[in-house]
């Protein structure tokens, strides 16, 4: 069946994204001298990646044909929302930004959720981004527990 197994461009893509969740998450907990450094980089960088998840909605309401008018606007306006959450981060604390970046991919995460059991998405789609959802929050969930 078309579109079952995950393309290895797309592996290499995704899960090597992860690599610098993985290092700063990490150095956050292994380094405390330079925990603010580190904690600022991975907040950053989940930043730019849920930027870039939530745009994955206006992509698809570009390419989907049977989406509906309504349908087609709710993944317009759901698009933007992503990297508005991701934008306010820096106008906050540290814990407060954390927070409201795992809450941002777990919307995110709950919205392609929602998308694929109405559309015919690659079977590989969800897993995927489950996998890396979870990386992510957990990442920045260690960022959050540096602080204390």
């Amino acid at each position: 069946m078309k579109n079952e197994r995950l393309p290895l461009s797309v592996a290499w893509l995704g899960y090597g994204g992860l690599i610098p969740f993985l290092i700063f998450g990490g150095l956050c907990l292994v380094e405390p001298a330079h925990q603010i450094i580190y904690r600022g980089a991975l907040f950053s960088y989940g930043a730019v990646i849920l930027s870039f998840v939530g745009a994955i909605q206006w992509g698809l309401a570009m390419c989907m044909p049977e989406l509906t008018e309504n349908q087609r606007r709710s993944a317009y306006i759901w698009s933007v929302v992503p990297a508005l959450i991701a934008w306010v981060t820096i106008f906050f604390g540290p814990v407060t930004s954390g927070l409201l970046l795992i809450l941002g991919f777990l919307m995110q995460y709950w919205r392609d959720l929602a998308l694929s059991h109405q559309f015919s998405l690659p079977k590989w789609f969800l897993p995927l981004r489950l996998r890396l959802t979870a990386v992510a929050c957990i990442s920045i969930g260690i960022g959050v527990y540096s602080v204390f």
